[in-house]
């Protein structure tokens, strides 16, 4: 309504002095007041019709050219809107200065990118309200940039996901897991499934409802899909997110009992059952705006998503909180909800944000950046220094003079899914894949994948797991355990390495430590199952992050984290007397390994007594080379007996 909010203000604010107009004929007059009353009825045809008629009777009617544009315009018929500026313009060019700036973003808007410039000079002329909110300037850079990107085009080739996955309904929001197994996506139905012609329908919320469809992966090949009928309404969920294991979901539902606004994200979990009951997410995520198109980071503990509440930097804007713990469903309450900055958000709108797997490259839309149409889609890197840079456009031809939105990236970063309607003869949406340019790729990940489960019984745990950064110590990634299928995954980006730690209440933690330095490991995801010993006397684990220097029983600082997580379980079990154990390889002698070893034991003692473990709980012994797990014949083998212990001398 860019022309009809201005146009009406100039004439319904004449009204007390008699309504005037351009023209003096009362029947041209009347047919235009009842284009007005149809315009703002959104009965668009008939407002046509009715200018028409006064046009006819005054072919100098310059307002009911105006507001033509404007129909025009808002139905996205831009030629036509180009004929009826052209039209008014040519009865007075200054009768309505801000017509000159729209006939620039008419021309924008039908690819006429080189006489964008002269429209907007000309409006800057002969603009005179120096508080005016267009901006030329905007539009002159964003055809410049449509100009060059159509000369440099970024070559991609869609393939259609298939007759698995898409049908003549429109798909589209598609969501992945981090190992690209499970795909979860909105698909537009018919309110009666006994329809027989869908297409004669017309796409309204009296005849379509938007519900979740799920498929998996089987090697290359998509599996037939079907309704996730424990979250699906008669009303509509979508613009859903997946956790990267594939077990929570957020999601978009709009004027559902128990919201706080318009449209809310609420949230539900996977069970032994299927989906659980959807929770909202309440305060501070949810307000009386409007918040949807969630995406949730593979850390496991941020979420990005868009709401128009009142402080960002435009009209839509990508907000983002991290969670600060669990209620006692399970659902988890966040924290103090931040916007994403000026760095990112523009003064227009961002839409369908999606948070690659590395943390660290943010996919989205936006109509307030420079690109090719209404949305197009941009990434912004996240760098430790200088935090977010100025978003990227993904250029031409995946982007074009129509709305891009809800682009998701596969964890590896090679693949990119999403919906469009302009790709094959029929005039539904389908979704579609392509192979991302390896400029337009985000930091690689891996995931590691596997079960926890009890030493003894094998039963599956619901366990926490938290990752660390052992160059920093910084933790990564919080995760927990599907509680009915001890499953687990999460990710781990190129270029460091990493200490895990699982955890579960009245058990022994383990530890592991993985080196993603190189992406030589990026396609060989590793699949662990981790059993857990209860705490009790005799139940031993080693302590893999505890490193020291070459030969001396220095602790390096990498340690920390791991020994850190000794101390807490220390504190909660105070009547726990544990033993250190240190052991060696077999080079040296018997002697020399046997002082190293017992030193190196102590070492890690000290450091628990200076964090204010007592030492009546402690204990440490070396034990040399004497107690090898694997053969010294190798030197991943000695890597393996060069160990740190911990054991339950006493409950």
């Amino acid at each position: 309504m860019k022309y009809l909010l201005i146009v009406l203000v100039c004439l319904y604010s004449s009204s007390a002095v008699g309504q005037k107009y351009s023209v003096k004929s009362k029947k041209a007059i009347a047919s235009f007041e009842a284009a007005q009353s149809s315009y703002a009825s959104n009965q668009l045809d008939e407002a046509i019709k009715y200018i028409d008629a006064a046009i006819k009777k005054e072919s100098s009617f310059i307002e009911a050219y105006l507001l033509k544009a404007d129909i025009y315009f808002s139905t996205q018929r831009y030629e036509d809107e180009v004929n009826a500026l052209n039209n008014a313009l040519a009865i007075d060019s200054t009768f309505f200065v801000p017509a000159i700036f729209n006939m620039g973003v008419a021309k924008y808007n039908t690819g006429q990118y080189d006489e964008v410039e002269y429209w907007m000079n000309t409006y800057r002329h002969y603009n005179k309200n120096k508080r005016s909110k267009l901006n030329p300037d905007f539009w002159i850079e964003k055809a410049e940039f449509a100009k060059n990107a159509i000369v440099n085009p970024v070559f991609i080739e869609p393939i259609n996901l298939g007759e698995n996955i898409n049908s003549d309904l429109d798909e589209y929001w598609p969501s992945l897991s981090a190992d690209g197994e499970t795909m979860i996506y909105t698909v537009l139905v018919p309110q009666d499934p006994l329809v027989d012609d869908v297409k004669a329908l017309t796409k309204n919320a009296i005849n379509f409802r938007e519900d979740f469809y799920v498929s998996t992966k089987n090697g290359d090949q998509w599996q037939m899909r079907e309704a996730v009928v424990s979250i699906n309404t008669m009303s509509n969920e979508g613009a859903q997110a997946l956790s990267a294991d594939g077990n929570w979901m957020f999601f978009t539902a709009c004027g559902r009992k128990g919201g706080r606004g318009s449209c809310d994200i609420w949230f539900s979990k996977r069970s032994i059952d299927g989906w659980s009951q959807p929770t909202n997410l309440g305060a501070p995520v949810n307000t009386p705006f409007w918040e949807s198109q969630p995406s949730f980071s593979s850390d496991g503990r941020t979420l990005y998503f868009v709401s128009s509440r009142p402080g960002g930097q435009g009209k839509k804007d990508i907000w983002k909180a991290r969670i600060v713990g669990f209620k006692k469903d399970g659902t988890p309450f966040f924290g103090k909800v931040e916007n994403m900055g000026e760095q990112v958000n523009s003064t227009g709108n961002e839409n369908s944000p999606f948070i690659h797997h590395d943390n660290q490259t943010l996919y989205f839309s936006s109509d307030g950046w420079p690109g090719m149409g209404a949305m197009d889609l941009f990434y912004s890197k996240y760098e430790q220094k200088k935090g977010w840079q100025q978003p990227v456009n993904l250029g031409y031809p995946l982007n074009t003079e129509n709305d891009e939105i809800g682009l998701v990236v596969s964890a590896k970063g090679d693949l990119g899914y999403f919906s469009s309607d302009g790709l094959h003869e029929r005039d539904d949406k389908d979704l579609y894949q392509f192979s991302i340019p390896q400029q337009l790729r985000p930091t690689p990940v891996t995931y590691i994948k596997g079960k926890v489960l009890d030493h003894e019984t094998s039963e599956v745990l619901s366990a926490d797991i938290r990752i660390n950064k052992l160059t920093t110590g910084v933790l990564a990634v919080n995760a927990i355990t599907a509680p009915h299928s001890g499953e687990f995954l999460f990710c781990l980006p190129a270029g460091d390495t990493y200490a895990l730690n699982i955890q579960k209440e009245g058990y022994l933690f383990y530890s592991d430590n993985f080196d993603v330095k190189e992406n030589a490991s990026i396609d060989k995801p590793q699949v662990l199952n981790v059993y857990l010993s209860k705490i009790k006397e005799g139940a031993s684990f080693v302590l893999r992050n505890v490193f020291f220097a070459s030969d001396s029983y220095e602790l390096k600082s990498e340690s920390h984290v791991e020994l850190d997580y000794v101390v807490r379980l220390l504190q909660l079990n105070t009547s726990v007397i544990v033993e250190i154990g240190g052991h060696t390889d077999n080079e040296g002698s018997v002697s020399y390994n046997q002082v190293l070893s017992e030193n190196r034991a102590k070492a890690v003692c000290n450091y628990l007594i200076s964090k204010g473990i007592p030492e009546s709980q402690l204990k440490y012994n070396g034990y040399g080379f004497s107690q090898p797990v694997v053969s010294n014949a190798t030197e991943e083998g000695k890597a393996q007996n060069r160990r740190t212990e911990l054991k339950i001398v006493e409950e």
